[in-house]
């Protein structure tokens, strides 16, 4: 066992895990954080998508000793209070969810996109999506999410 300090949606943790514990495991059975899925633990669907240090990543590939120290933000991050995000609300608004299986890690993804790109274009937004897949509804309706988002937020005006 080794002990690791994490601070997941600006709230810091110290807790004990084994050396061969996946981050993705940590974050939903000791943290409680079920947001972030398990798809296919190969980092190839993207639902265990998560910001680590301000970029996205699959958690799925990371071991929890490999993110002491980090800050992960987490779809349960993306609310506030009652209130949800604009990219949330965006998502909603351009009926890109479906089954919502997928949902989290398109929102970690396009938010960390917004962050350091707050007017991307199409092919940028793709891009960053490219690691997520989706099985329900297609891509054009998430694409416009974000664009939405976008708008929203300021950019793509």
């Amino acid at each position: 066992m080794k002990t690791i300090n994490l601070t997941v949606n600006k709230r810091k943790y110290q807790l004990n895990v084994k050396e061969n514990e996946i981050l993705l495991d940590v974050l939903r059975t000791k943290l409680n954080f079920t947001g972030t899925k398990e798809g296919c633990g190969e980092g190839e669907c993207g639902a265990c998508t998560i910001i680590m240090d301000d970029k996205a990543v699959t958690s799925c590939l990371i071991l929890a000793v490999e993110a002491d120290g980090s800050e992960l933000e987490t779809i349960e991050g993306q609310s506030i209070g009652e209130d949800i995000s604009v990219i949330q609300e965006a998502f909603i608004e351009e009926n890109a969810i479906q089954c919502g299986f997928c949902t989290p890690g398109m929102i970690i993804s396009a938010k960390a996109l917004l962050d350091r790109n707050p007017n991307p274009s199409e092919e940028e937004i793709d891009i960053a999506l490219s690691g997520n897949i989706c099985r329900c509804t297609g891509y054009y309706s998430i694409r416009e999410a974000v664009k939405r988002a976008a708008e929203k937020k300021g950019g793509n005006k």
